[in-house]
């Protein structure tokens, strides 16, 4: 059984949002998915299962699509990706709140950093899966714009490495 991390895209999942933790939860576990636990009130989602990525992927989209009335898209890595994604980190020593990665579920495009529209103080690697940006001075102010971005979803460096080790117990 493989232990997957599902990263929910532009869901609102606080408690009085369209989609509370526990419902979250206890959507994943009808799906049939085991050992489901929630990091946060931001669409993290860890989970075991004996389908594949893709599998877990398609599932999830189509239970969040019943219950949300709409498309929402998921970000599936495993344990392992994610470590990968923690050592690939171009900022490894930028404090880890102003590192985001945005996962994507291919490669970002050869022209994402052509397209980067009200780049102030940030900076942006593409990675294998992901887009790297640190925030410099902080996100408050940004006005940054990735278009290759658009169908990701991005969590912060702290987030990232609690989400690894949560997988890795």
């Amino acid at each position: 059984m493989n232990t997957y991390i599902a990263l929910l895209r532009a869901v609102n999942v606080g408690g009085t949002g369209k989609l509370p933790m526990a419902e979250l939860r206890a959507l994943c576990e009808s799906a049939g998915f085991q050992a489901v636990r929630t990091y946060i009130a931001s669409g993290n989602v860890l989970l075991r299962s004996d389908s594949s990525a893709v599998q877990v992927k398609a599932a999830l989209e189509e239970a969040l699509a019943r219950y949300a009335g709409k498309p929402v898209g998921v970000l599936v890595r495993t344990g392992a990706e994610m470590a990968a994604v923690i050592a690939a980190n171009p900022f490894p020593k930028a404090a880890p709140n102003r590192v985001v990665t945005i996962f994507l579920d291919g490669a970002p495009p050869a022209d994402t950093l052509e397209t980067v529209r009200h780049l102030k103080d940030e900076r942006i690697v593409p990675g294998k899966r992901e887009i790297y940006v640190h925030y410099g001075e902080g996100m408050a102010d940004s006005k940054l714009v990735i278009p290759a971005a658009k169908s990701g979803t991005g969590r912060n460096m702290n987030t990232v490495v609690r989400l690894a080790a949560m997988a890795a117990e």
